[in-house]
């Protein structure tokens, strides 16, 4: 039940959060260097990156629940203790996805 409700939240969060973000960004661009230069501070900030390592953690436990559920529509995963190891490996799978591309975009930036 947590993961599906989880499943919802990360899906809101993305949309809403991620739309604002995206339209920012647009507008940033859309508004010249000097406030493109103030998105990018912004962005480039601890804050900017907690926000954007949120989104991908999201996106990923989004991605890896869906599937998830998607192998439920087939009428497979039913079992009690089978739902649960698959719950909790889909939100290890989401922090794994994530650590390994924040990694990856770190290393880029070394």
């Amino acid at each position: 039940m947590a993961a599906s409700i989880l499943h919802r939240i990360t899906g809101d969060g993305l949309a809403i959060v991620g739309a604002l973000g995206l339209v920012w960004w647009l507008v940033a661009a859309a508004s010249g260097p000097e406030y493109y230069d103030y998105f990018l501070g912004w962005a480039g900030s601890p804050i900017g990156y907690f926000i954007m390592i949120g989104l991908s953690w999201a996106f990923f436990q989004h991605l890896f629940s869906g599937l998830r559920h998607f192998v439920l529509d087939t009428g497979a995963g039913y079992e009690l203790t089978g739902n649960r190891k698959w719950s909790l490996i889909v939100f290890a799978l989401a922090i794994l996805a994530t650590a390994a591309l924040w990694l990856w975009i770190f290393a880029g930036k070394l």
